[in-house]
């Protein structure tokens, strides 16, 4: 995602689905004038390293706000697959930014969101988007399916022109220092995203 990242130095930042809270440090570190990082989970924030440039809410993707144009950047790490309303967060997105503000996030990318069906990644309702209810680590974990197709559009709609479109995936070196990356060379397990406000 870093590489995706317009500068930040003095930028006003927001990072959505925040976590423990290592990118908003790392944009914090790089220069930002001011962070502010958003999680749902008290757990992750509780457990977010603490920096002065960087201040920490707790809210829900699904309702929170900020004023109008006072973001020049919004950054989310692979969070935005459990926001139910994709839709409806980038409209407001787009209403925080200043114009020529810049939305990057990373999130899993559609092919991990559909089914798989079979052990050689054939994947099944691709293009039946929606809910999804899948086990990581506990189950009953709710993710979003949508297509490439959609969430470009869905930014396109909202006033957002595409830079950049990345699936990272490992290379050869990778994979034969740690085979069990292979099955993402198969299968890109992550999309990036980096889009300017219009």
């Amino acid at each position: 995602m870093n590489a995706a990242l317009p500068p930040v130095a003095g930028a006003r930042v927001v990072d959505l689905g925040c976590g423990e809270g290592g990118l908003a440090v790392r944009l914090a570190e790089a220069g930002a004038a001011e962070v502010l990082a958003v999680d749902v989970s008290e757990q992750m924030l509780a457990a977010a390293r603490l920096h002065p440039a960087v201040r920490y809410e707790r809210a829900d993707l699904a309702d929170f706000e900020v004023p109008t144009g006072t973001a020049d950047l919004v950054v989310s790490s692979m969070a935005l697959h459990y926001v139910e309303d994709f839709d409806d967060l980038v409209a407001r997105v787009a209403r925080w930014l200043v114009p020529g503000g810049w939305l990057v996030f990373t999130m899993e990318h559609p092919m991990v969101t559909a089914p798989v069906v079979a052990a050689d990644c054939v994947v099944d309702d691709y293009a039946d988007e929606g809910r999804r209810e899948r086990t990581w680590f506990v189950e009953g974990v709710i993710k979003y399916h949508r297509t490439i197709g959609s969430i470009v559009a869905t930014l396109l709609r909202h006033g957002f022109q595409v830079e950049r479109l990345d699936e990272p995936m490992p290379n050869p070196e990778q994979v034969v220092a740690q085979p069990s990356l292979a099955v993402h060379r198969r299968r890109p397990p992550i999309l990036l995203i980096a889009a300017r406000v219009r």
